[in-house]
């Protein structure tokens, strides 16, 4: 699969529901349009990962050394929340009430595609979240992206 990009507005329904985008879902593989694993992100988001890339995750953290203490906490916090959902009979996700409080979704939301994952937001705090950061974007990227010139 080709990273998955993006950025989409979504609406909560009174239930927690909302209609997963045909162009995102149209990015996905087929047999990774269906099923998905939802778990809280690194910032106040939520993370929505197609189930075959929660696998290929899971087999990799599955290495882990948890005689180390740090590697099991590490390992309990990631998979702290995480959920299997799918898509209903009318193409949308149902977060649970329990996600929805504990990134504070309201009913505009974001979702935030990127790579082999898709980020949840709640609107406002996903753009108070990147105004906050824009200023040090120059810098940013030149500490993450500068050490990857290409020599010759």
């Amino acid at each position: 699969m080709a990273g998955l990009v993006g950025e989409y507005e979504v609406k909560l329904d009174a239930k927690g529901r909302f209609l997963f985008p045909s162009g995102l879902r149209k990015q996905l593989s087929p047999a990774a349009q269906e099923n998905f694993m939802l778990n809280k992100g690194f910032e106040d988001c939520l993370t929505l990962y197609p189930m075959n890339e929660w696998d290929k995750l899971s087999e990799q953290l599955s290495k882990m050394n948890l005689f180390k203490p740090k590697n099991r906490m590490f390992y309990r916090l990631f998979h702290q929340g995480a959920k299997a959902v799918g898509l209903d009979s009318a193409g949308r996700i149902h977060i649970p009430v329990t996600h929805m409080e504990r990134v504070g979704l309201s009913k505009e939301v974001m979702l935030i595609a990127y790579n082999d994952r898709i980020e949840i937001w709640d609107k406002h705090h996903y753009f108070d979240m990147i105004d906050s950061n824009m200023a040090d974007f120059a810098d940013l990227a030149d500490e993450v992206m500068g050490g990857l010139e290409n020599e010759e």
